[in-house]
């Protein structure tokens, strides 16, 4: 089966892009179980603690990260070097990921079979 790579790059809210990242995870694992989320650049405020986008009118989708442990989605990466950038640690974030250096996360996404780049 191929290991497929979700790689989270933009903030949230800013686009639709991290929503529509989030369903399409949601969706991919009803087909597949070799699923790996990235988190990268300014992808890692997706899963900021404390987050209030009602405060700005947009559609609360963070919260439905949560959903991937019922989705059996485990493979959660964020770059220490984006985290660092922003002024972030792991305890910032609301999901338990693996913090991988920048190095470590370009070898994982070369195993991918399939990257896909939101």
């Amino acid at each position: 089966m191929k290991s497929i790579a979700f790689v989270f790059t933009s903030s949230p809210h800013a686009t639709a892009s991290g929503r529509e990242a989030l369903d399409a995870v949601l969706a991919t694992s009803a087909y597949s179980e070799n699923l790996s989320l990235f988190f990268i650049g300014d992808g890692v405020s997706q899963l900021l603690k404390h987050q209030q986008p009602q405060s700005i009118l947009s559609r609360d989708y963070i919260s439905a990260f949560r959903l991937l442990d019922l989705y059996e989605v485990d493979d959660l990466f964020v770059c220490n070097s984006s985290l660092n950038e922003l002024g972030f640690s792991a305890q910032d974030l609301f999901l338990d990921t693996q913090v991988l250096s920048s190095n470590e996360i370009a070898q994982k996404l070369a195993d991918s079979d399939v990257v896909l780049r939101f």
